[in-house]
């Protein structure tokens, strides 16, 4: 006899497939609106000064790939220089409006930034070699950019090991101003420059002492501190220079000057050979340096504990490293570097000391470490910035621009101003940093 049938269980109703999740609006914090739009803005500011500028752009504006000494003349290229101003005012103007649009995501900030700052360049350089009499000098535009930023990475690097162990160094103009004055004063004496480039690592670091005995050991107000120790190497040396160096200037004030060091086979490639591969000692140093600091901060246990001191110093205490100890070996590493940024003042360019004779550079590298975000890198490509629009101010006084030459010189510290204030926005500093640490 056969089992019945079992009835059959209607099966359950196959769901409609989701629809397409249409995406919502994308969310921008306050923060990132406001370094959006003051982005923008400046970029379109910047256009807007490159269409005034056409108004005085006439002739061709050209531009020398090799100065007179190179062994291979490169062509000198010519532009038309009312279409080339026009075109990158043009562009100027599109990136901003991208940035004030709000239509710029992922990496078209970026590359939209990139080229309105490539544009800006260009159409500025196209309306002051414009009907000129003398082109451009290009390749000595890159060499000089690299010999000025050269100190400035210096400087910079120094600020990255303070400010991430937790200790804000203003003072790096005054660590730049003692060390460019011994190594005068010791080139002078002895005539190597071996001994004045120590001799200015001696003295950075002795103002390294200084800055980590009151802001490490007395817990004095480290912004406060750094002004003062500039306003101390002001004095010290200005009046050590009145008193000691000026009447025997010819024994004390001529320091032998470091020449280019050609790297055999590369500095003979044409237009690259000259500006890379050409440079002083110290150039080539500054290259060894961002890369040995960026090894040291991230690849080695004494970077680790640097930047755990600079974060949380209290959780990095409770795991046994010192942070008293840690925060004086960064600022003592950082001192020796602020010593080689001061010796290429002097050994590396003037092979004289003047009175003040840093002018500010150890604020514009103190604005490249904020620039560059606490990154030995990208603090690096910021003072190479720097050492471009300072370049670029020299270059333009030979062209006879109709820009007055007293704001030519201000060209690095508007850019400062400009950099600090309009392009990076809000930047965040290591947690610690500035903070005094007293063990509980």
């Amino acid at each position: 006899m056969s089992a019945p049938a079992t009835p059959a269980v209607p099966s359950a109703p196959t769901p409609p497939p989701p629809a397409a999740a249409t995406p919502g609006p994308r969310l921008e914090s306050a923060e990132k609106r406001r370094q959006r739009l003051s982005t923008g803005v400046l970029i379109v500011v910047v256009g807007v000064l490159l269409l005034v500028l056409l108004a005085s752009t006439h002739g061709a504006s050209r531009f020398a790939l090799s100065n007179a000494f190179d062994p291979v003349q490169l062509p000198t290229v010519s532009l038309p220089g009312l279409p080339t101003v026009l075109v990158c005012a043009v562009l100027c103007l599109l990136a901003g409006a991208g940035f004030v649009s709000g239509r710029l995501h992922g990496r078209l900030p970026a590359v939209a930034g990139t080229v309105a700052g490539i544009a800006f360049t260009l159409g500025f350089l196209a309306w002051a070699a414009a009907g000129r009499d003398l082109p451009f000098p290009v390749s000595n535009q890159f060499a000089g950019t690299l010999s000025l930023a050269t100190p400035l990475v210096f400087g910079a690097l120094c600020g990255v090991l303070c400010e991430r162990a937790g200790v804000v160094n203003v003072s790096i103009e005054g660590q730049f101003l003692v060390s460019a004055f011994v190594a005068a004063v010791v080139g002078s004496v002895t005539g190597s420059l071996a001994a004045a480039i120590v001799s200015a690592m001696v003295a950075g670091f002795g103002m390294a002492v200084l800055l980590a005995l009151f802001a490490i050991g007395f817990k004095v107000n480290q912004v406060v501190l750094g002004v003062v120790l500039n306003v101390f190497a002001s004095g010290i040396t200005g009046f050590l220079f009145d008193q000691l160096v000026s009447p025997q200037a010819e024994k004390l004030n001529s320091a032998p000057v470091m020449a280019a060091l050609p790297i055999p086979g590369l500095s003979k490639i044409p237009f690259f050979g000259p500006v890379l591969f050409s440079q002083p000692v110290l150039a080539y140093l500054a290259v060894i340096a961002v890369v040995l600091v960026w090894w040291l901060l991230t690849r080695t246990s004494w970077g680790l504990r640097i930047r755990s001191v600079g974060e949380h110093p209290a959780a990095a205490e409770v795991v046994g490293i010192s942070v008293t100890g840690v925060r004086w070996s960064a600022v003592l590493a950082g001192g020796l570097l602020a010593g080689l940024g001061g010796s290429f003042f002097t050994v590396g360019a003037t092979g004289s000391f003047d009175k003040d004779f840093t002018v500010g550079n150890g604020f514009i590298a103190l604005a490249a470490l904020i620039m560059g975000r606490w990154n030995p890198v990208l603090a690096a490509l910021m003072a190479v910035f720097f050492g471009f629009v300072t370049q670029m101010g020299s270059q333009m006084q030979t062209l006879s621009t109709p820009v007055p030459s007293q704001f030519l010189l201000l060209l690095p510290y508007v850019a400062t101003i400009i950099a600090v204030a309009g392009l990076i926005g809000r930047v965040r500093a290591p947690a610690a940093d500035g903070e005094p640490y007293e063990k509980g």
